[in-house]
């Protein structure tokens, strides 16, 4: 069933919008959602329907409403899923290319009340949802354009701008003349100083939401967070920093060491990094001690090294 509407044509599955609820949705919201869908496509409830409408229901449900539903239902495979919406709403945030078909969508990005407009309009789909069922992908689709609308939102509020115009207002300052003294002619070597207070805002976001993270001794979703900011800011030696710290605690040696060389390739005065590096080097043996304690025995140390 294909659907090219919203975070689907995105490449990203929107599971929220396959059952209908809100991206705010607490669990027993979804497992109460995820019932009422069910018991609607089960067999004893297609009694008096044709063979090939029971069929499509079980389709729907087998291979977009399960699915859903154990993706949103456990609890790590949902924190997970909520780091890679929050990553996608602050990426349209920045870009602010999103092509909307939808009145609904429209209305959204232009609100002053993004959540009561996203709720509102949200209810009205989710109330005709899986009644046709020749309708329901085209409805996921429109509510997949919702929640893309309400991510990006969202991610600029959070990031001190009123979203959609955060994008092209990013642009526009970029182009401007240089304000804090700076020579004109060094624009053309770095990033614009009137953006520059914007981009650190962004890469300091990531970093203290990965402290959160770490904090909760969930260095998987701290690593995620931080990958997304290395990927946005590959030549910000803290986020190099800060995922090898946050490797070195998921017991990931290997990837700890190659963001702590590239973090002190950046910045040789990197405190964290260059504590990563010691640490990965007394973890693996990679110092001069382990050197020499290897150069001693190679494979026949494994036995004790050569008899005298």
């Amino acid at each position: 069933m294909d659907i090219a509407q919203g975070l689907f044509k995105l490449d990203l599955t929107d599971y929220h919008a396959i059952l209908g609820i809100s991206l705010e949705a607490e669990p027993k919201q979804v497992r109460k959602r995820y019932l009422k869908i069910a018991r609607k496509l089960h067999p004893d409830s297609l009694s008096g329907a044709s063979d090939t409408e029971k069929q499509q229901a079980s389709e729907l449900l087998s291979k977009m409403v399960n699915p859903a539903y154990e993706k949103l239902s456990q609890e790590k495979e949902s924190s997970e899923y909520q780091v890679v919406l929050r990553m996608q709403g602050q990426q349209l945030s920045r870009q602010n290319n999103l092509v909307l078909e939808t009145e609904a969508a429209q209305a959204l990005a232009k609100s002053n009340n993004v959540d009561h407009a996203y709720n509102t309009a949200l209810k009205a789909l989710v109330d005709q949802q899986y009644e046709s069922l020749d309708d329901v992908p085209e409805i996921i689709g429109k509510i997949s354009e919702l929640n893309a609308v309400y991510l990006m939102r969202k991610s600029g509020s959070a990031s001190g701008g009123s979203a959609p115009a955060a994008a092209p207002a990013t642009a526009a300052t970029a182009g401007a003349a240089p304000t804090n003294g700076a020579a004109p002619a060094a624009g053309a070597a770095a990033p614009p100083p009137a953006a520059t207070p914007r981009r650190r805002n962004l890469a300091e976001g990531y970093l203290n939401r990965a402290k959160e993270f770490e904090m909760r001794k969930d260095f998987s979703r701290a690593i995620l967070e931080l990958r997304e900011a290395v990927k946005s800011f590959p030549t910000n030696a803290d986020c190099h920093s800060h995922l090898a710290n946050a490797y070195l605690k998921a017991g990931q040696s290997t990837m700890a060491k190659i963001h702590s060389n590239k973090a002190l390739d950046l910045d040789p005065e990197n405190q964290l990094g260059a504590m990563v590096k010691k640490s990965v080097e007394r973890k693996t043996g990679g110092g001069q001690a382990g050197k020499a304690e290897k150069s001693k025995g190679g494979l026949f140390g494994l036995f004790g090294g050569k008899k005298k």
